[in-house]
């Protein structure tokens, strides 16, 4: 590595590192906040451990309620990273290169606190292994033919698959942060994250092949694992749940409810930390106009949902499509319709919509509506089923919010103590951005033209991180 190579590569570290460094207090306030509501996650779960399922509001017949709908939720969020990033990276887009550190965090911690749903659902979490098939003295086996072992199959997969994606592209970055730090016990954690990095053309071309097979390997998980759970409902024979479509449906879904927590999370980093450098507005364009095309997708499996529902001529399903539209559960219902599909479509098809705050107030608008939507997907089928004297209602505890409620703050802690401690946009990545930038394959992905600093900066691989 020349001189001027690595005074250029120190330049962009120190400026792209050290706004991630330096202290905001908004941060702090979000971290404790956050904390607090952790809190509420684990004292509520514990009361629960304590007391037992009866202190929820499930019943007969809706014996599943807000434990299943979060559990479905998570999972679908936890689609912002793999499958959005993976694709990204498949097609090379340029624009990728600052999103997808912060888009596969999320995954891993979504799914993380998605995974804790069934288990907590359970009741009785000490048994738990019950459904993992390992040879035991009870001589027992799960049914393999039940669709929620096919889920401990497909999460375990997706989220060992989910921690490898995160981790490969860290490692450069990792060493850049062994470098940087004093003695101790930190420069051991980077030193630790780092496994040895030294960046050489051997290591990078390893590195390379490890991310592009891993990126094209987790598509299909990714696309698998909500197929899966869409079966944990289609599988069965209660009304507006036997449907083909759950499988396509589910998956959309995900994506499009991926794509808002990302927007959000963008929005809020480059407020936060001050990186509207690298956070550019083409970024929240290109997402935008993405959101847009999945705002879509997801209106038309929703309309094709009721359509054959419609004109099925099934009782059963038509008593539930009834309450849905125009009976308890309407209100609902077209508030979901109105938040995922009319305003999405309204604000982001133009390009002042497509920036920063707005494509941020969006997605909070989505997620509410993805929430609703896995709501209207539970409850409504479980309370109108088809023997009519066994109609019932559903109304949660505070258990159940509190639980609800602490999950957002056990997301939001762990990925306030990511970004806390680890580069959230990728500083390698950048640099080869602006490498290609400054050579003219592509535009440099700041979306202004390099600096005198930036534009001879080395090729990855060209040197130690």
């Amino acid at each position: 590595m020349t001189t001027e190579s690595q005074r250029s590569a120190a330049v962009l570290d120190g400026e792209l590192l050290g706004r991630l460094d330096r202290r905001r207090p908004g941060l702090l306030v979000g971290a404790l906040a956050s904390g607090a509501l952790a809190l509420v996650f684990f004292s509520c779960w514990g009361y629960q451990i304590a007391n037992g399922i009866g202190v929820t509001g499930l019943n007969r017949p809706v014996f599943w309620g807000f434990y299943i709908i979060n559990f479905v939720f998570w999972i679908g969020i936890s689609h912002a990273g793999t499958l959005i990033s993976a694709i990204l990276r498949v097609t090379n887009a340029e624009w990728r290169r600052p999103v997808t550190r912060s888009a596969e965090a999320i995954t891993l911690f979504a799914l993380a606190i998605g995974g804790l749903f069934p288990l907590i659902h359970l009741g009785r979490v000490a048994i738990f292994y019950y459904m993992i098939p390992y040879p035991n003295s009870r001589m027992l086996w799960p049914n393999f033919r039940s669709p929620l072992v096919w889920d401990i199959a497909a999460i375990t997969t997706y989220i060992i698959g989910s921690a490898l994606y995160l981790f490969l592209p860290l490692i450069p970055d990792a060493a850049v942060m062994r470098d940087r730090a004093a003695a101790g016990l930190k420069k051991r954690f980077y030193a630790l994250l780092a496994l040895g990095w030294r960046g050489t053309a051997q290591q990078w071309h390893s590195l390379e092949w490890g991310i592009r097979i891993l990126a094209v390997a987790i598509i299909p998980v990714a696309v698998s694992v909500h197929t899966i759970v869409s079966w944990d409902f289609a599988m069965t024979r209660t009304p507006g749940w036997k449907s083909t479509i759950f499988g396509p449906y589910f998956v959309v879904g995900a994506i499009f409810s991926g794509i808002a927590v990302l927007m959000i999370a963008l929005a809020l980093l480059r407020r936060g930390l001050g990186l509207g450098r690298f956070l550019t507005d083409r970024v929240f364009n290109n997402l935008g106009l993405l959101f847009v095309t999945m705002s879509l997708v997801w209106g038309y499996f929703t309309f094709a949902e009721h359509l054959t529902v419609w004109y099925s001529g099934d009782l059963s399903e038509k008593l539930v499509h009834h309450v849905l539209l125009h009976g308890d559960f309407a209100a609902p219902f077209w508030t979901m319709v109105v938040v995922n599909l009319v305003i999405p479509v309204a604000v982001l098809s133009f390009p002042r919509g497509r920036r920063p705050l707005p494509t941020a107030l969006v997605g909070c608008g989505v997620l509410v509506g993805m929430w609703l939507e896995r709501f209207l997907i539970v409850v409504p089928s479980l309370s109108t089923p088809r023997l009519a004297y066994s109609i019932g209602d559903y109304m949660p505890s505070w258990v159940e919010l509190g639980i609800m409620i602490g999950a957002v703050g056990v997301f939001a802690c762990l990925y306030f103590t990511f970004t806390r401690w680890l580069p959230i946009v990728s500083v390698w990545e950048m640099r080869e951005g602006w490498r290609h930038g400054a050579r003219g394959e592509g535009e440099a992905t700041s979306g202004a033209a390099p600096t005198s600093a930036t534009a001879a900066a080395p090729v990855p691989g060209g040197g130690a991180a």
